[in-house]
């Protein structure tokens, strides 16, 4: 009892040596703002306070989706039922939301006799490439857009890939490029042959400690220390973990085509290979296509998409040096550490007859179905696609088997901001367009139709169907339902990075990422999409999909 006032006493103390310390240092901080730097007028002025301004300012972007309005989206509530469906909560919400109808000026009808939900159709799908030797039949009508592993981190990527296979629905590469990332779910007996693999066996001594760490704390710590372990530096973003063999292997494109599998192993998830205008994953030593490595990779994937804009960005993929990693460098095939900036062009659509004879190779090359993803401006610019593609169809040669329609709201984790939002149609309009000149040149029946832009909830899934499209691309929802909160630190640019490890390359926040658990989240967030989808077709009185049109909206 006699310790208890030294004890005291001596906090007292420290107590008191911390508050002389930091006044010591707000004091010398404000002497130098005011007498001794001499590039902030503001500083100068305003000393030591003035830097509040700053500190602010910087947790505006981070600190917004907390107590700001999320005015970009319809309302606050679309984000909520994202997070909720994610961690499989009840979405439903009380009262109403904070505003009714939004910027929406579309309505659904309701009909006069409502059917139950099991009335609806149960299974989604879309066949594309009807006439490719191999074509796809999607088990759902929704995918995962266009993002590129490195663009995410590895971590990341391994999340969307895991998801979009528990899931089963499709996820696109983005022009990135296949990484083994995307193949996150694959086991080596699942391989068939190992000839074309690169393996890493971890010794007796690390699959003992990656035992025991299972067992004392959990598997995405015993992973992370294993990786270390049996992985150089380097590398570790381009080996895929068997959990069975308790070893790391990745693809060895350098191998003959002979050893590569003839059909895509079942225990990946159904990918969408993106060619980029950096011709990513399939271009040779030149920088030119190479057509013995796009075999390689079709080996893994059920169809192309050649991008040649995006809403946000009608220019090539933009990569800060921060993020080419030697993983990234090692899956495109350039200088790591370097900012990475795409050609504008796609390097094969010089003119209309060079693209679509090289969309033809590829599917010649492949087997599968290969498409195009466009921004659309003005219904004479589309013609000249589509007079082209009736000729070609006419001529009896083949054309393209689907079209990526993205509209001009839609975003980029790193684009000019010039670009973002006064280049191209928003995607209700781009798709009255594309739907009216496809059928005016019957064309309707070869090619199907990809939608995308800012659709996060069922109803904005049903509002681009009826509008016409077959089939939705989605990147910011299952972002959303990935853990992003939206800080807007995507590109890496200023050193500062996305605070919970999925759209960064640094190693600290990267490592601290929760790969499974993230990927059932993605894999809930989809399943509840598609629930949603068939509680609004109920209530229209629609029994497919295939029943919805524009005559089931209301304009406002």
């Amino acid at each position: 009892m006699e310790h208890f006032p030294l004890f005291a006493s001596d906090w007292s103390v420290l107590i008191k040596l911390s508050i002389v310390t930091i006044l010591i240092i707000f004091i010398m901080v404000a002497i130098y703002d005011r007498f001794i730097q001499r590039k902030n007028q503001l500083l100068i002025n305003y000393p030591l306070i003035g830097r509040l301004c700053y500190f602010f300012y910087m947790l505006r972007g981070p600190m917004r989706q907390y107590f700001g309005d999320e005015t970009f989206y319809d309302s606050f509530e679309k984000l909520l039922w994202i997070n909720k469906v994610a961690k499989k909560e009840s979405p439903y919400l009380s009262f109403s939301p904070t505003k009714p109808y939004a910027n929406q000026m579309i309505l659904f009808k309701h009909a006069n006799f409502v059917k139950e939900v099991d009335e609806v159709q149960e299974a989604f799908s879309v066949t594309f490439g009807e006439k490719r030797k191999i074509p796809y039949i999607s088990r759902s009508i929704i995918g995962r857009s266009a993002m590129s592993d490195g663009a995410i981190s590895p971590e990341g990527t391994r999340a969307f890939s895991i998801g979009a296979y528990k899931g089963q629905f499709p996820i696109n590469t983005g022009e990135g490029g296949l990484t083994s990332n995307f193949l996150a779910s694959l086991n080596v007996e699942d391989c068939n042959c190992t000839d074309y693999l690169e393996i890493r066996k971890g010794t007796v001594f690390a699959r003992s400690v990656y035992r025991l760490l299972c067992f004392f704390s959990n598997k995405e710590i015993a992973q992370r220390v294993y990786r270390k372990m049996v992985v150089r530096q380097k590398d570790r973003g381009t080996f895929i973990f068997d959990n069975k063999k308790l070893l790391y292997f990745r693809i060895d494109w350098t191998q003959d085509l002979s050893y590569f599998p003839t059909e895509v192993p079942h225990s990946v998830p159904d990918i969408t290979f993106q060619m980029g205008s950096g011709l990513y994953g399939v271009r040779d030593e030149k920088g030119e296509f190479d057509a013995e490595r796009y075999r390689k990779v079709m080996r893994f994937c059920r169809m192309t998409e050649v991008k040649l804009a995006q809403g946000a960005k009608q220019t090539g993929g933009k990569l800060l040096a921060v993020k080419v990693s030697d993983d990234i460098a090692y899956y495109r095939g350039i200088p790591a550490h370097k900012d990475l900036i795409s050609p504008n062009r796609f390097p094969y659509a010089k003119d209309m007859d060079t693209f679509f004879d090289f969309i033809s190779e590829l599917q010649e090359l492949s087997d599968k179905p290969v498409g195009f993803k466009i921004v659309i401006s003005t219904r004479e610019d589309f013609e000249r696609y589509a007079e082209v593609l009736k000729e070609r169809k006419d001529a009896g040669k083949s054309i393209v088997d689907f079209l990526t329609i993205d509209g001009g709201d839609g975003g980029s984790a790193t684009a000019p901001l010039e670009m973002m939002s006064k280049i191209g149609l928003p995607i209700r309009a781009a798709l009255q367009i594309v739907i009216e000149v496809l059928e005016t040149y019957g064309l309707r029946d070869n090619i199907r139709v990809i939608a995308a832009e800012k659709v996060l909830t069922p109803d904005d899934v049903i509002e681009l169907l009826c509008y016409g499209a077959d089939f939705i691309n989605i990147a910011r929802g299952f972002m959303i339902s990935a853990g992003c909160i939206r800080a807007r630190e995507c590109s890496g640019a200023g050193g500062r990075n996305c605070p919970v490890g999925l759209a960064t390359m640094d190693e600290g926040k990267r490592s601290k990422y929760l790969v499974l658990q993230k990927a059932k989240s993605v894999a809930n967030y989809h399943h509840e999409l598609l629930y949603g989808i068939r509680s609004l077709l109920a209530v229209m009185g629609k029994s497919s999909v295939n029943e919805l049109s524009m005559n089931d909206l209301n304009q406002r």
